[in-house]
């Protein structure tokens, strides 16, 4: 027997026999996938065609069984327009003038207008329906892109009458275009005279009003007033400007502490002093300080220079500081002295500043009168010329409707008369567009609400959706089983590549799905209904395993209609209904299959209620024999809504795989089948997905062939 290694748990928190519970991670909302639609649509592609036929049947039905309509068609085209100044011209967009067009030949007042003209000729042409009024006469107007040719269709009961009243409507509305025109322009001219008379009398109004003001206001000679003053006022600004300067230079010398006096400072102290004082000749106060101030320097220059060598009692030390106290009480007196002369001098700036001010203010009121005066004149005139503009633009404008009043402007005229009218059948395909349209979006609503109802499972995407993320394996369909076909078990050499890896890959997830470091070896196989292919899943994988070496026995568990002898091509009886009934040899009724490393168990002979026997001692004997002489035991069971032998037998294996098949197994029937084995404590080790569709983007598996062909050396 093949020995495996021992691998450590994938899942710690997992033990063996414990129920996984798939659903805990179950997504609770599934989406809805436009590619399970389309495997919908294809399965019942013919409710759409149905309700296509259905509904142009009842489109036909219905044109036939109503009174046959007669079309005749006339054609209008927009003429050279004359263009005869601003005041002639009723501009407007094309696609306005079309909509425009259309509802007015369609609005009941052109009716009215075309069967009155009908009626005034006399000839009695007018059909009235069964209670005497004459008859509706749909009118539609179309225009070719490009163009500017209108094609005006009516449509009626009547063959006779649709082009009569066709041609009647069309010269109405020209009839009628001219008088409201012509109306238009009485009321335009009315209110252009209107206007004309109330701006003459305006201008005449401010005429007088301007002359009388001119009279009362020399206007030139407020103009030249209004000049020298401004420039005046400039001056006495600028003047004011000056004084202000003056000003602040004073305050400043004014301000100067100490005995000693800048050069700049004492220069421009006697200039302002000499300009306020008026004297030009005379030394300032100013001057005398500094000449003062500069008489102390020296003499200390020289007493520092004799102190070197003097004592301070020499008779020149002693005289030379009896200079200095003379010059500096002159210096003081001199101080005093100028301190008063700046404030005289500062008291007359500002004299001069203040009526300087005053004469500013008197000349700012009189220059702002007199520019308030010639702004009125000059508002008076421009009220003038305005009114003058305005008159001679409606002078213009009605010369202009008055030369247009008696000329038709419209540029609409008669390319051709309706001659007669032809059977329609517009309305047929109207209603065969209806109907198609109709048909097919209710053919489509009812297969997406079959497909929206539909909890089959298409992919493991879905499988994982609405179950959880619990696919441990999945297995491609076969393009050439689709109709029922038996699948053979696997072999070595196998074309069918993608199919032979997808076993692999389930026997790699069984072999590393270890639990607290035990493999589980008794696997269980069973699904929710029949017909799900857990069958040939059971029978492929116990090959796959037994290729891979180990030492594998497949039992027929199923003891109703189990059919394994007939796939793996050995006897039927006798098997496990035979020991559970009577204990006998059990490796004498193991029987060996043409694979290597395989064994298979019948499933005997038929029972009608085998789970009594699954749940007798003799089963649990059987069980732990072939465990121990086996690396793994596959059974292979009945469905579980089927009957109750996989919820019996569940609990005694290792782990169950429970098969779905794609597109035939519904999600609440899995879940529920699931909850059931939950609740017998079976250990779900996952599902595996069948006859999946390849060529679904969630499948990635084993699609490349070029890796399963032998290399050439």
């Amino acid at each position: 027997m093949n020995q495996l290694p021992s691998i450590p748990p994938r899942d710690p928190g997992f033990q063996l026999g414990a129920p996984m519970d798939i659903s805990a991670t179950a997504t609770p909302a599934p989406k809805f996938r436009v590619k399970k639609y389309l495997h919908i649509l294809r399965k019942f592609w013919w409710i759409p065609l149905v309700t296509l036929i259905l509904a142009l049947g009842a489109a036909v039905a219905e044109f036939k069984s109503e009174p046959p309509e007669f079309v005749a068609t006339a054609s209008m085209w927009q003429t050279e327009k004359l263009n005869l100044g601003s005041g002639a011209e009723f501009a407007e967009d094309q696609q306005t003038y079309f909509g425009t067009l259309t509802a007015v030949l369609q609005s009941g007042t052109l009716r009215d207008l075309a069967l009155q003209r009908l009626a005034a000729a006399g000839t009695n042409n007018i059909a009235v329906d069964k209670n005497g009024n004459p008859i509706d006469v749909e009118i539609s107007v179309s225009q070719a892109p490009g163009s500017e040719v209108f094609e005006v269709q009516g449509i009626s009961l009547n063959s006779v009458f649709t082009p009569i009243y066709l041609n009647a409507l069309i010269d109405s509305y020209l009839d009628y275009k001219r008088t409201a025109r012509k109306d238009i322009s009485d009321v335009t001219l009315n209110s252009i005279s209107d206007q004309l008379a109330r701006l003459g009398e305006d201008m005449k109004s401010d005429q007088a009003i301007l002359t009388q003001y001119e009279e009362s206001n020399n206007i030139v000679v407020l103009e030249q007033d209004n000049q020298v003053g401004g420039t005046y006022l400039a001056t006495l600004r600028t003047e004011l400007a000056d004084y202000q300067l003056q000003s602040n230079v004073l305050s400043a010398v004014a301000l100067e502490k100490g005995n000693s006096f800048s050069y700049e400072t004492t220069n421009v102290a006697n200039s302002l002093f000499e300009q306020v004082a008026g004297n030009q000749t005379a030394s300032s106060p100013v001057s005398q300080s500094e000449m003062e101030f500069q008489q102390i320097e020296t003499l200390k220059f020289q007493r520092a220079k004799l102190g070197r060598y003097l004592r301070p009692d020499h008779p020149k030390i002693v005289d030379l500081d009896k200079q200095i106290a003379e010059a500096q009480n002159l210096l003081d007196v001199y101080k005093t002295q100028n301190q008063q002369d700046l404030a005289t001098a500062r008291q007359a700036l500002q004299i001069r500043m203040d009526g300087v001010e005053n004469a500013i203010a008197y000349w700012e009121g009189r220059v702002n009168f007199d520019s308030a005066r010639i702004a009125e004149a000059e508002d008076l005139k421009a009220n003038i010329t305005r009114n003058q503009s305005m008159f001679d633009e409606l002078t213009t404008l009605m010369n202009s409707v008055d030369i247009t009043k008696n000329i038709d402007q419209d540029p609409l005229a008669i390319l051709q008369r309706a001659s007669g009218s032809t059977h329609s059948y517009a309305k047929l395909k109207s209603n065969i567009q209806m109907a198609s349209f109709g048909g097919l979006a209710l053919g489509l609503g009812i297969v997406f609400l079959i497909a929206w109802r539909d909890d089959r499972f298409s992919s493991v995407v879905e499988v994982n959706e609405r179950v959880g993320d619990s696919v441990v394996g999945q297995v491609p369909e076969i393009p050439e089983l689709r109709h029922g076909a038996p699948a053979g078990l696997l072999a070595n050499g196998s074309d069918q590549h993608m199919y032979v890896e997808s076993y692999r890959s389930l026997r790699s997830a069984l072999l590393y799905f270890a639990v607290d470091g035990v493999r589980p070896k008794v696997l269980l196989i069973t699904s929710a209904v029949p017909d799900e292919g857990k069958s040939t899943i059971a029978s492929n994988l116990s090959c796959a395993m037994a290729l891979g070496g180990s030492r594998v026995l497949l039992i027929d568990a199923d003891l109703r209609k189990g059919a394994l002898h007939e796939v793996m091509g050995l006897k039927g009886k006798p098997g496990l209904a035979d020991l559970l009934l009577q204990p006998g040899d059990l490796d004498k009724i193991i029987q060996s299959s043409p694979m290597p490393n395989l064994s298979f168990l019948a499933r005997g002979s038929g029972q009608r209620n085998p789970g009594d026997l699954f749940v007798s001692r003799a089963f649990d004997s059987i069980l732990a024999k072939v465990r121990e002489q086996y690396d793994y035991v596959i059974i292979d069971t009945s469905p579980v809504f089927a009957a109750d032998d996989a919820t019996t037998l569940a609990p005694k294996a290792d782990g169950t795989l429970f098969v779905v098949r794609s597109r035939f197994s519904r999600s609440g029937i899995v879940k529920e089948a699931l909850d059931l084995l939950y609740q017998r404590q079976a250990a779900v080790l996952g599902l595996i997905l069948n006859r999946t569709d390849a060529n679904d983007r969630s499948y990635h598996y084993y699609k490349y062939s070029e890796y399963h062909k032998v290399a050439e050396m």
